[in-house]
């Protein structure tokens, strides 16, 4: 088995700034810059054989390259149960049409479709327990959060490997739009 998701690689020239942000959260994993990312659909764990047919699927994706830009910061969860902290993603229709063609793919691919809605972000961070108020203090710190239009003009398929420092990202298969 091997966990695969797809994906848009957040610049250096983006996710670098990022890294002024990452603190002032006790305990939080922060991802390192070359790790962050916009998923498009994660795929969970699969069989050699399916990664192979999505490889397939997802090459046939066109649609020509846009602009997106990094907007306003959240988090995943409540009270001490909160996970994560973002940075958003500003609307895009490219965006969610590419989300959407991902989606299409991995159903062609045979995996089952995704039960949530898409809701583009950059992970910054994983927590755990975490004190509430810290968060809501971080969460207004850096709601202004706003990176300068980049453009997106490939996205790629990646592998996730769990160490003992957090999930490490392979780039198996990209994409160009």
């Amino acid at each position: 088995m091997i966990r695969l998701f797809a994906a848009i690689a957040v610049p250096e020239d983006i996710g670098q700034p990022l890294t002024s942000r990452m603190r002032g959260l006790d305990g939080a994993r922060w991802r390192p810059v070359e790790a962050l990312h916009i998923t498009l659909r994660f795929f969970g764990d699969v069989q050699p054989r399916v990664a192979e047919d999505l490889d397939i699927e997802l090459a046939t994706i066109a649609r020509p390259a846009f602009g997106l830009e990094l907007d306003g910061v959240g988090a995943f969860g409540e009270g001490r149960d909160i996970h994560a902290v973002w940075a958003g993603v500003a609307r895009s229709e490219p965006l969610n049409s590419l989300a959407g063609k991902c989606e299409a793919a991995a159903r062609r691919a045979g995996l089952k479709g995704e039960g949530r809605a898409y809701r583009p972000h950059v992970t910054m961070a994983y927590l755990r327990r975490p004190d509430p108020v810290a968060v809501a203090a971080w969460l207004e710190a850096n709601s202004l959060l706003r990176s300068p239009l980049f453009a997106v003009d490939r996205f790629g398929l990646y592998s996730s490997h769990q160490t003992s420092e957090g999930s490490r990202y392979v780039l198996e298969a990209e994409y160009r739009l």
